[in-house]
């Protein structure tokens, strides 16, 4: 049977299963496959259709396990009217709509309490989402930063485990550069020095590779800061390129880390080679033993993830 998630009380249980129970003979789940339980579910009809036009039905039939976010009816016409596009458009970029469908696809039978929370999760696809539990329930946060509930867990099948998400997900379109690029453009904007800093630098270049690239990115508000501190106007700063490029690397870690994966209180070591260390409450120590606090994290982009800090830390200089 369903685990159903309470979003929002018991009334919202009501609705939920009013929608989605029932849908699944559960004597029959475990004789299905992936494909023929979507396909006899008339709530995921477009997801089946979306399957098929994929050429998606025979991987998804096969031996696997897979783990399947399975996004409704509702979610796809939300998605349709998000992209601007009609159902049909949708279905003819194949391109498009495998690399979608697969990015709801995980390798291997993941329940529910075995979802590592807040933790990068790999797909199909090749990008990677996290889960985290939101109010009481679970929701997935996409690369692109959309957050969907997860409607349903647990819907065991012959090849696999079926869960249910509210919106259809998105892998990431932007590089962690892009990304803070994005915000540097946004209203108000954001860290316009750090993207400036980048390309003065030439490590825009470098942050837009594979990576993956975890980048600690200090506001605007913040480097203002740093030129008090030492006494330097932003063109004496961003003309010592040797100096600002120190400091800029200082603040990348080489790998995926999202914030329930911080090492705390053990050193880190960034690309520029020193270390600095994070506390359990979120305050990163540089190496003069300055601080500065983690006021968002695990903005996530294609080749990594962005944690938002108040303060530029400085490796040894």
């Amino acid at each position: 049977m369903w685990t159903w998630i309470q979003r929002t009380g018991v009334a919202a249980a009501v609705v939920a299963s009013s929608l989605l129970a029932g849908c699944w003979d559960d004597d029959d789940d475990d004789k299905r496959n992936l494909v023929e339980a979507v396909q006899a579910d008339p709530e995921f009809s477009v997801l089946a259709e979306a399957v098929v036009a994929a050429d998606l039905a025979d991987t998804l039939s096969g031996e696997g396990p897979f783990t399947l976010f399975a996004p409704t009816n509702d979610a796809f016409t939300a998605l349709l009217a998000e992209l601007g596009l009609t159902k049909e458009q949708l279905f003819a970029d194949k391109p498009l709509l495998t690399a979608v469908l697969t990015y709801h696809v995980v390798a291997g039978e993941v329940m529910a309490a075995d979802i590592p929370q807040g933790s990068p999760i790999t797909t199909v696809q090749g990008g990677y989402f996290k889960i985290d539990t939101s109010s009481g329930a679970l929701a997935v946060t996409d690369g692109r930063n959309r957050v969907s509930p997860i409607a349903a867990t647990d819907e065991e099948v012959e090849n696999g485990v079926i869960h249910v998400v509210d919106k259809v997900l998105l892998p990431a379109d932007k590089t962690v550069v892009q990304t803070a690029a994005a915000l540097a453009a946004g209203d108000p904007p954001e860290f316009t020095l750090l993207v400036e800093a980048l390309q003065v630098t030439g490590l825009d270049a470098t942050l837009s590779g594979t990576g993956p690239f975890t980048v600690f990115a200090p506001t605007d508000a913040a480097f203002v800061a740093l030129l008090e501190e030492l006494g330097l106007t932003k063109d004496e700063l961003f003309a010592d390129t040797a100096l600002l490029s120190s400091v800029l690397t200082y603040h990348v870690v080489p790998d995926l880390v999202l914030a329930a994966d911080v090492p705390l209180d053990t050193p880190i070591t960034t690309v520029q080679g020193g270390s600095f260390s994070v506390s359990g409450s979120l305050v990163i120590t540089d190496t003069a033993g300055r601080t500065a606090n983690i006021t968002l994290t695990d903005v996530l982009a294609g080749n990594g993830v962005i944690h938002v800090i108040d303060r530029v830390i400085l490796p040894a200089l």
